[in-house]
Order: structure tokens, then sequence, then C-alpha cells
């Protein structure tokens, strides 16, 4: 699992470690760890340029002590200083000490000397920064050359550490080396996307999992959760998953849905729906009839809106069952807010960001710069876990835990493929997993059959269908 810690955590666990230990110990980690990171990136130190972008703060300390090491090994080191009256003093004098050079960051040659660089490490803000970049760190920032490596201190300047929320300029880097814990904004857009690669220094801080703000599952993780057949299994032991989807006009939602469905670990999948016809003609192993769901036999969890239309009699059907039920698409635009909160078995929700800002009554760009609060928002007005589909797909049960998936790819952006993934989740549901974890082993599984589909070319929805095998093994295989 990979634990991400919001700043007030991180900074108490900070101050415990401080003190404990001696002045400066824990600048002085994290400077070796940025310092041989960045050596890691140049290759060759000896001789290559590198420019620090200093702030006032701690994180600018970093940035000088980690030049100084750099300057020791032979780089030729420069630190623009943007608050040189409030610079880091031990930082400067070790710099200096090194053979380093100091640039006042408002003189005119301070950007020839950022354009000239190999490596240009931001040291701007640190994770206590709010807003956007300055007018002159932001010129600073863009007069680095192209093809320049640009390291980020603990978090790129003008990233929300706590949200990913970008507010105006901010850098973007190559890479991120980060103290003591992932930070949130590290791993959801927008901010994850100005992170890069992300690189997590250990300096010894003590944070509990109860301290967490959010959590990403891994390979492991996800293998734990799959649920795998027994001696003793039926398709009904398995568990059987219904599909309320499709209609005359989108009779393709309700075969994608199925086919996520048939391989998300479910014994059978009844479809209920106008597009019968099309889904045993794909799929005869899938159990077909037109009546209402609740007349269907029986099933242990429902998958109701891909595809479906103004059909609201089938929606509500489904959604008034007393067993698990995820809601996509047509289904959370025709859903009442009251019917979810009744309801007393668990509800999941997988909207997009568009379908999110029509839930909450926002614009879409909102909740595309706001991911995380949106999340949280939605599951606590319906009182439901809810998966927020995107470049980073975040899941959050009605306590507000919340859990972050960054597989996939952009391939992923094609129409229908999130009619796979409700089919996926929905499956997992009828299986026995909870909300939570079928939402985020869903969306796992998703985004790695993507990739085993895509391999760098575009992919259609039923070609993620038919890598999701792929992803189960994947994930499976020891080591």
């Amino acid at each position: 699992m990979r634990d991400a810690y919001g700043v007030s955590s991180v900074r108490a666990a900070e101050r415990e470690l401080m003190a404990r230990g001696a002045e400066g110990a824990l600048m002085q980690r994290a400077a070796a760890g940025l310092a041989a990171e960045c050596a890691q990136l140049l290759g060759k130190v000896y001789g290559s340029r590198v420019a620090l972008l200093v702030g006032s703060g701690d994180n600018g300390g970093d940035a000088l002590y980690a030049g100084a090491r750099l300057a020791r090994r032979g780089a030729g080191v420069s630190a623009v200083l943007l608050a040189p009256e409030r610079a880091h003093a031990g930082g400067l004098a070790a710099l200096r000490g090194a053979g380093g050079v100091v640039v006042d960051g408002g003189a005119d040659r301070a950007e020839d000397v950022v354009a000239r660089a190999r490596l240009v490490v931001d040291g701007i803000v640190g994770i206590g920064g709010r807003g956007g970049l300055r007018e002159r760190a932001a010129e600073l920032v863009a007069a680095a050359a192209r093809d320049a490596l640009v390291v980020a201190v603990d978090l790129p300047s003008g990233v929300d550490a706590d949200t990913g929320e970008v507010h105006g300029e901010a850098v973007r880097a190559d890479v991120t080396v980060t103290f003591g814990a992932y930070k949130p904004g590290l791993l959801i857009d927008p901010g994850r996307e100005y992170a890069g690669a992300v690189r997590l220094v250990d300096i010894g801080l003590e944070l509990a999992s109860g301290q967490r703000a959010l959590e990403a599952l891994q390979y492991a993780d996800v293998a734990g959760l799959l649920p795998l057949p027994r001696g003793e299994s039926d398709k009904y032991r398995r568990g059987v998953v219904g599909i309320v989807a499709g209609s005359a006009r989108y009779p393709g939602a309700a075969v994608l849905c199925v086919a996520g469905a048939l391989r998300g670990g479910a014994g059978a999948v009844r479809y209920v729906g106008p597009a019968a016809d099309a889904v045993i003609a794909r799929f005869p192993e899938a159990l077909v009839s037109a009546g209402p769901p609740s007349k269907a036999g029986r099933v242990q969890a429902w998958v109701v809106g891909p595809g479906l239309g103004d059909d609201e009699e089938r929606l509500r059907d489904a959604v008034g069952a007393e067993v698990p039920v995820l809601i996509d698409a047509d289904g959370l635009r025709l859903v009442a807010e009251r019917a979810v909160r009744e309801r007393r078995a668990p509800t999941l929700l997988t909207p997009h960001a568009g379908e999110a800002a029509a839930l909450l009554g926002v614009r879409r760009e909102e909740v595309e710069a706001g991911r995380l609060a949106a999340v949280r928002e939605l599951a606590g007005r319906f009182g439901a876990t809810v998966l927020l589909k995107g470049s980073t797909t975040l899941v959050c049960s009605a306590e507000g835990a919340v859990r972050v998936n960054a597989t996939g790819t952009p391939w992923l952006a094609t129409a229908g493929s999130g009619d796979v993934l409700s089919g996926l989740a929905g499956s997992l549901l009828a299986a026995g997993l909870g909300a939570r974890d079928a939402g985020s082993v869903g969306a796992y599984l998703h985004g790695l059959a993507a990739r085993h589909a895509a391999d760098g070319a575009p992919v259609a929805a039923q070609d993620v269908a038919d890598a999701i095998p792929a992803a189960w093994r994947d994930v499976r295989r020891p080591g």
C-alpha cells in the first residue's frame, strides 16, 4: 500500500523527530537524499551546471544543502535567491563553502543562469505553500532550457500538497523528490501531472496508518482482494451480478457492461433489458430476460445505468433491491439522492467529471480542478461510495476514506470504456467485495487491462474488456 499524509500530519511528525535529534539533522537527511537523486539523473556530476531556485523556507534550505553536496563533487552550482534576505543561512554558508555561486533572483543575469543549467532544482515553495507562483518565480522557471531536467523539492511549487489543486502558475517537474511520506497532491491530478516521477526519501518520520489522508493500492494489495473460487464453489457462491443497461438506441452499452462483468470474478451474469438479443449473440453464457429486475432471479449485486436512456422504472426497481448496487451513466442522471441515501445495502456511484459536476450543481472545470473535494462531497451528500473516474481515479467511502488509482493510459478515453468498468466493478461487488474495495480493485484492473490492450496504440472498449484476464494474471503473478 502506498500511503499519503496531509501537511499537518507530516509537520507534526517532523517536529517530533527534530525534538529527539540533533539540530539540522533532518534537513541534512533530506538534502542527502535529494543530492543523490540529482546525481543519478545527471549521470556525470563533475562539470554539470546546476541551478537552484531558492525560496525563503526550509524547502530552499534543502536545495542549498543538496547543492553544496553536488558542488563538492565538481558540479557548477548556482543558487538563484528569490528572497535573498530570508534565504536559509546555514544552507547558504554550506553552498558558498563548497564553491557554489549565489545570484540575486531579481538580477538580470538570473535568467541566464537558469537557462544554461543542465538540471534545475525547484526549492521555491514547500508543502505549506498556497496559490500559484509569483510573477518573478514563474519567469525564472520559464527560463529553464527545454532539455533541462527539473527536480522539485518535496512538491512542485504551486501545487497544493493536500489536494493536488493548482491555482495559477506551477512548476512542471520531471522528478519530484519527496521526504518522509507521499503527499496527496503528488498522487491526485492535476498535481500528479506536475510532479513527474516521484521518488520517496526516508528521513525517519513516524506516521500512523490512521493518520493517512489517502492510499493507493499496489499489486500485492489487489492480489489479496481478488475473489478466487474454491473447491466447493458454484456459480451462486461465486456471486451473480445483474446488469440493467442498454436501450434500443444504445445496445452496445449493455454488451460492453456484460463483457466487463463476465471477466470480473462473479459466477454468472444476468442481463435485464431491451438489448437481450445483442447480449446473447455476443455472450451466450449470459442469462437474459426482458421483465423487471426484481423478477429476473437471484443476484448478489446490480449494475444499473450504462446506456439506459430514460427508463426510470427499471432503475427504481434495481435501486430498491436489498443487495449492493452500482449506478453509472444515465442512472446517475435519473436517480434521486434520497433514494440512494435511504438504501441499506452498499451503493457505488461511478461518475466521470461531467456527471459529478451535474450531481453537485457546479461546472465540470471545478470538479477537474478540485477532484478530492468533489469526491468527498459526493460521498457525503449521497451517503454512498463514489468512484470519480479520470486520469487519477478516486474512490471515496461515505465515511470519507479515499483511495487513488493511477493505473491506465490516456487511450482509456474512449467510448464505452466506462461501461466495461461498471460491469467489472459490479461483478466484484457480487463476488463479495465491499463497495470501496470493488471500486478500487475494478479501477486498478481496468487501467492495467488498458495498458495491456494499448501497448502504445489506440484501443476500443472491447479490447479493454478482452485484456482483463491478462491484468488478473499480471497482478497474481508471484514477484
